[in-house]
């Protein structure tokens, strides 16, 4: 017989959160969670503040199955519980909050001086979307904890609007390499060209990881120069950015880019040499023929039907 037969209501739940022994309160605040019912909350919400450090444990995750600002608001206080994984299991918990009525206890706590507890707090605000979180994770951009940043960044990123577009423009220069790659990702909402300029200024940053995000960014934020500086990127030293590059080149239509593109089917990479088949085939240009004939009998069979399919649309007729 299961300890859970012993809980079959809400009722009994509750009382069963007051039994001397913390396995027995424990399983009653995982049967909780699993009820899907909204009286459930503040019971949970009493169990977050359970003597035994494995109910509050257990209590922050099952609040992760419920939304709202007042699971919100227990999650929270969460964040600051002396026990690791409480605090752990709250982060967890507020990554699953959807309602946007939950930012506000969130935003609440954004100026928190445990920067753990920011980055979650930024970390769950994210996928909510609400505006009035603008503003804390535009301030956030100067915290001193490079996670907290890229937390804030994500934030304003999810976000979508074009009055934070300086916030992320900015962010994109961050001294921190985890904030400049969120920021370039998120650049991408944007068709304007201060954010294509953003992202074309990128292709030099010191760091490949955050190249190649421009390179692929800039494919839905294009800017003045960017087929250029795209094409210089194709003599980039890291792998990663010239295949970014060539796929951008490609999308771009970019017949310019053509017998640039070419001679990288000498490259060793057969996946950067499959790239180049499907950029040439996307641009269509008769230039781009000969470097694909003479590809026909790669030794990967993927680039093989790459140089097959952008043949094909060649022969095809213009697109």
């Amino acid at each position: 017989m299961s300890v859970f037969d012993d809980f079959v209501d809400i009722e009994g739940l509750a009382l069963a959160l007051d039994e001397p022994d913390a396995g027995n309160r424990r399983v009653a605040v995982m049967a909780l969670g699993d009820s899907a019912d909204p009286d459930a909350i503040p019971l949970l919400v009493r169990a977050a503040g359970d003597a035994d450090a494995g109910v509050r444990q257990q209590a922050a995750l099952a609040l992760g199955e419920f939304d709202g600002p007042d699971v919100a608001a227990a999650l929270a206080d969460a964040l600051t519980d002396p026990h690791p994984a409480v605090a752990q299991a709250a982060a967890q918990s507020l990554t699953e909050l959807k309602d946007p009525e939950a930012a506000a206890p969130l935003i609440a706590h954004a100026g928190h001086e445990s920067a753990l507890v920011r980055a979650a707090i930024f970390r769950g605000l994210r996928e909510l979307r609400h505006p009035l979180a603008l503003a804390s994770a535009a301030a956030a951009l100067d915290d001193p904890h490079p996670s907290v940043r890229a937390e804030a960044c994500s934030v304003i990123g999810w976000l979508k609007d074009e009055k934070a577009l300086d916030h992320l423009i900015r962010a994109a220069k961050d001294p921190a390499l985890e904030v400049r790659l969120v920021a370039l990702g998120a650049l991408g909402f944007s068709r304007s060209p201060r954010a294509g300029t953003a992202l074309v200024a990128a292709l030099r940053d010191p760091e490949w990881r955050a190249r190649e995000i421009a390179a692929e960014t800039l494919v839905r934020a294009g800017a003045p120069g960017a087929v250029d500086a795209l094409i210089a990127a194709l003599a980039d030293p890291a792998w990663q950015v010239k295949l970014k590059a060539v796929r951008t080149l490609g999308r771009f239509a970019a017949v310019e880019a053509v017998p640039h593109i070419g001679p990288l089917f000498e490259e060793p990479l057969p996946n950067l040499r499959k790239e180049c088949a499907a950029a040439l085939g996307e641009i269509a240009d008769p230039a781009g023929m000969a470097f694909l004939l003479g590809a026909e009998d790669d030794p990967d069979p993927d680039v093989r039907k790459n140089v097959r399919w952008a043949l094909g649309r060649m022969s095809s007729g213009p697109h």
